[in-house]
């Protein structure tokens, strides 16, 4: 290991006691939960899947970092809330990250640098990405033991602000910035990832949200070709070619739809009986909250479509919200409060993905390479969600956001002891995690020999 000399950082006196501190202990890791990391990938079969997806053209004899270990490294580094690649050049010698790798911290070389990460991320070729795309389907599909009744495919953009001439980059005068809005898709039921798409930072048009669907639809069906697909997604994805390819596929949906004359005609009895209704209750002030449905087609649509219609009013007025739906047999009150605002969760997911896991780091010029460095970020998001459904369930922490699992579970100091024959970190004897981490050691114990 590396030896250190640093100066001493005063603090104040205890008891006529001088105190200081300085960093000299290359055997010392603020990460020591790292190390579940690794285990959950080794579980899960991530890194791999995805280094089979990069063709690497690289001169083999010359190579120190396979691709596999590259990923491994960003994916478990930016989990434990190092999101950039220049923190590659102050963690390369870290004892757990090298562990949780796979490099023997005392006898293996340095892991890579932010120069070799770099050169990954502009390496990268479309072709690697498309497959890139499927293996994140793919490990989505690997995730169920066996083929689920019922998926339900969340998709919404978020707005991902940029700072420079990046490729994609577009003024957006809802957000009244440029950025770009990456598509997000999960399975809105378990939370698990499914897709994650750069593009530019205007709403989807039909040819976009098809380009993905198709390719997730077509993946999915492959594998479970009995499954119930149900799409759910904001106004900006009620396009009538969409529904019309997901009603030519048996895929049912589940959108919002922006307000028009037309639509208030329709329901104008209805919208009346609820202000009459909140006029004439005894109890002064208390919200009325009614739901109607009926058949409706837009001019641009080629057939009638079920429109549920959500009315709330309340002091401040009367607030109306539609959306439209092939689903039949459920009520109009079932369909809008049940199953359209369940999506609602999946601002969790994005915050997740977007806040915690710094997943606008999307600095690079390129739009391939930005690409690449958001399947980096999903790829420490399949991890984080894995590790807490698969390790945390029946825990405090088994509905905690990805920032809270970090601070209570990764960000753990550790000392490592090493020997010929083993090597052993030391956790603090006061961490007040060691119940849960003990407990996520005997389900690794037990999913191991299975």
């Amino acid at each position: 290991m590396k030896t250190f000399t640093t100066p001493d950082l005063p603090f104040a006196p205890i008891n006529g006691k001088k105190v200081s501190a300085r960093f000299d202990d290359p055997a010392v890791s603020s990460d020591g939960g790292a190390l579940f990391l690794r285990e959950v990938d080794s579980q899960i079969g991530l890194s791999e899947r995805l280094a089979n997806s990069i063709a690497d053209m690289r001169r083999q004899s010359h190579v120190d970092h396979r691709i596999v270990d590259l990923l491994r490294q960003r994916a478990y580094q930016i989990s434990c809330g190092y999101e950039d690649a220049n923190d590659c050049d102050a963690l390369r010698d870290d004892p757990a990250i090298k562990a949780a790798v796979g490099r023997d911290p005392v006898e293996d070389g340095a892991l890579g640098s932010q120069p070799t990460m770099t050169r990954l991320e502009n390496a990268v070729t479309v072709r690697d990405l498309l497959k890139l795309g499927y293996a994140f389907v793919d490990q989505f599909i690997a995730s169920y033991e066996q083929a689920p009744r019922l998926i339900v495919l969340d998709m919404d953009p978020t707005a991902d602000a940029v700072h420079g001439q990046q490729q994609l980059a577009l003024f957006n005068a809802y957000e009244d910035e440029y950025c770009f809005m990456p598509f997000h898709v999960y399975e809105g039921q378990s939370g698990k990832l499914i897709a994650s798409v750069l593009r530019a930072g205007k709403s989807p048009t039909a040819k976009e949200i098809l380009s993905v669907l198709k390719r997730i639809v077509r993946r999915v069906r492959a594998a479970w070709p009995e499954v119930e697909i149900v799409f759910r997604a904001d106004s900006h994805h009620t396009k009538p070619e969409v529904m019309d390819w997901l009603e030519a596929r048996g895929i049912q949906f589940i959108t919002g739809l922006q307000p028009n004359r037309r639509l208030a005609a329709s329901f104008e009895a209805d919208i009346r009986a609820a202000g009459k209704k909140y006029r004439e209750q005894r109890q002064v002030g208390r919200p009325v909250r009614a739901y109607a449905s009926q058949l409706y087609a837009a001019k641009s649509w080629n057939r009638f479509r079920r429109v549920v219609c959500r009315i709330q009013v309340t002091a401040q007025g009367t607030d109306v919200r539609y959306v439209v739906t092939s689903l039949r047999a459920a009520g109009a009150k079932y369909l809008y409060d049940t199953v359209y605002c369940a999506r609602g969760k999946m601002e969790l997911m994005i915050k997740d993905h977007k806040v915690a896991l710094r997943s606008d780091r999307t600095s690079c010029h390129r739009k391939e390479a930005n690409q690449f460095r958001l399947f980096l970020h999903s790829a420490a998001y399949v991890l984080m969600h894995a590790l807490r459904a698969n390790l945390l369930k029946g825990s405090e922490l088994a509905h905690a956001q990805f920032d809270t699992i970090r601070l209570r579970l990764l960000k753990i100091g550790a000392r490592l002891e090493a020997g010929r024959t083993f090597l052993r970190f030391h956790f603090p004897t006061t961490c007040p995690t060691q119940n849960i981490l003990t407990r996520a050691s005997s389900i690794l114990a037990t999913l191991n020999t299975t």
